[in-house]
């Protein structure tokens, strides 16, 4: 499968390119820093000049969706990236779509995105974890990755995809795992799906989650997203936060617990009186990988388990379920099949 590879009527595929910005739109002091640099400075228009080898791959149209560090990312922008990508795949003229975006929160948007496009054209999300002026900079190979994924029929039906660094992931299963290393992002529990080399897409596997065109969530028209707060387990945990989250009026609350979702018992107090209010709860696990057990008190207090979701991505997935449903019970089936 050729990255340069046309379609029907001998054209190049036609890919969207929608910037938010980040990294890999970001300005940096010197060429020599790494860090503490201006992300989301640079506009799309600059960073395809930057790239004239997209053309040998696709038929590139690009909009600036938004142009912020992603740490600044809002559900209201979810919605508006959802819209814009169903809108795009909707229409005739658009055979697959990039995504450029930050790396902060960047599997938190893919992973909407994983389960609101209502399409098979193939979805790529990239950033960089180096700013644009850095020496060897990274955002210049991982756009025409990201390109030639998104251009390569091998890429359709696979749910939304995330690149860097030559890897290829799964939205759901893909993270960021380091700081500052351009090779930060890694699939935690299971292996990669494939790689890119020399631009040529490379599977070997695939997300058997629902995704996509398999998913219920549908989030066009959506004026705003139910409100989730997360909350991080430790020693000498309280109450207060629970009932903060409470009163601001937290719709659910992901707890991102002690080894296999381990919860202090003032904590757990809390949040089993949050449950009974009809706040739904739950529970994660703080450690990064590995899947999460219902324990006997979880069981009671009517929490939902995570599954092997990283306590971000359960927090995308119920704020999901909310507009479906408050039932645990169903929400704990959504958490086993997405």
């Amino acid at each position: 499968m050729y990255s340069h590879e046309q379609i029907g009527g001998g054209r190049l595929p036609r890919v969207k390119v929608l910037a938010v910005g980040g990294t890999i739109a970001g300005i940096g002091t010197d060429d020599g820093r790494t860090t503490q640099y201006e992300a989301g400075v640079i506009g799309i228009g600059q960073l395809l000049e930057a790239v004239p080898q997209l053309r040998r791959l696709a038929e590139i149209g690009s909009a600036q969706v938004a142009n912020i560090p992603s740490f600044a990312v809002t559900g209201d922008l979810w919605l508006s990236i959802a819209s814009r990508v169903n809108e795009e795949l909707a229409g005739d003229d658009c055979d697959g779509i990039v995504v450029t975006h930050g790396t902060d929160t960047l599997e938190e948007t893919a992973y909407f995105l994983n389960l609101t496009v209502k399409s098979r054209k193939p979805v790529v999300v990239t950033g960089a974890m180096r700013p644009a002026t850095a020496l060897s900079a990274d955002g210049p190979l991982n756009l025409y990755n990201a390109v030639a994924l998104a251009a390569s029929r091998s890429a359709e039906g696979r749910g939304v995809l995330i690149t860097l660094n030559d890897a290829i992931g799964s939205a759901r299963d893909m993270s960021k795992r380091h700081t500052t290393t351009a090779d930060a992002f890694g699939q935690r529990d299971f292996g990669l799906l494939g790689w890119i080399v020399d631009g040529v897409p490379r599977f070997y596997y695939d997300s058997v989650r629902k995704h996509t065109i398999f998913s219920e969530f549908d989030v066009r028209g959506f004026a705003e997203l139910p409100r989730v707060d997360m909350l991080y387990g430790h020693g000498d945990g309280g109450r207060e936060l629970v009932e903060a989250a409470v009163a601001a009026g937290a719709k659910g609350i992901v707890h991102a617990g002690m080894g296999n979702g381990g919860i202090y018992p003032d904590t757990r107090e809390a949040l089993a009186e949050a449950a009974a209010q009809g706040v739904v709860i739950v529970s994660a696990s703080r450690t990064g990988t590995g899947y999460v057990t219902a324990k006997p008190a979880d069981r009671l207090g009517r929490f939902v388990t995570s599954d092997n979701l990283n306590p971000h991505k359960a927090r995308v997935l119920l704020m999901l379920a909310l507009t479906r449903t408050s039932d645990p019970a169903l929400i704990q089936a959504m958490f086993d099949i997405y």
